[in-house]
C-alpha cells in the first residue's frame, strides 16, 4: 500500500478523481483492446480494424473518445492517420494490466 500520510485530503481527492476517470475509460472492452495494440506500436485505423475486428463506426467512435480524453495522439501521413498512446500514466497502467492478465510464461515483455 502506498504511503499517503504526506498528502492532504484535497490532493488525494483530486488524484482519486483522475484515477477513476482513467479507469472509467479503460473499463470498455474495445477501448482496452485498442490501447493494448497501441501500447505495442503506432497504428492506423485500417491496421487496428484488421488486427482487432472492430469495425466502423464503432472503431472511430472509440478512437474519438480516447483522443478527446488525451489517451491517444495522432499524426497524419498522406491519407492515413496514425494513433499512439499519448498519456504515459495510461501506458504504465496498461503495462501493469498486461503483466497481471496477459503475460504468458517465458514472455519477456
Amino acid at each position: 500500500m502506498p504511503d499517503t500520510t504526506g498528502l492532504d485530503i484535497e490532493t488525494m481527492r483530486a488524484a482519486a478523481g483522475e484515477a477513476t476517470g482513467l479507469l472509467r475509460l479503460l473499463a470498455h472492452e474495445d477501448r482496452m483492446l485498442l490501447l493494448c495494440q497501441l501500447s505495442q506500436a503506432e497504428l492506423c485505423v485500417g491496421e487496428l480494424e484488421e488486427r482487432l475486428g472492430i469495425h466502423q463506426p464503432s472503431l472511430s467512435q472509440q478512437l474519438g473518445v480516447l483522443r478527446r480524453e488525451g489517451l491517444v495522439e495522432t499524426r497524419r501521413e498522406g491519407k492515413h492517420i496514425y494513433y499512439r498512446i499519448g498519456d504515459p500514466r495510461a501506458l504504465q497502467v496498461l503495462e501493469t494490466l498486461y503483466g497481471l492478465f496477459c503475460k504468458q510464461n517465458g514472455d519477456t515483455r
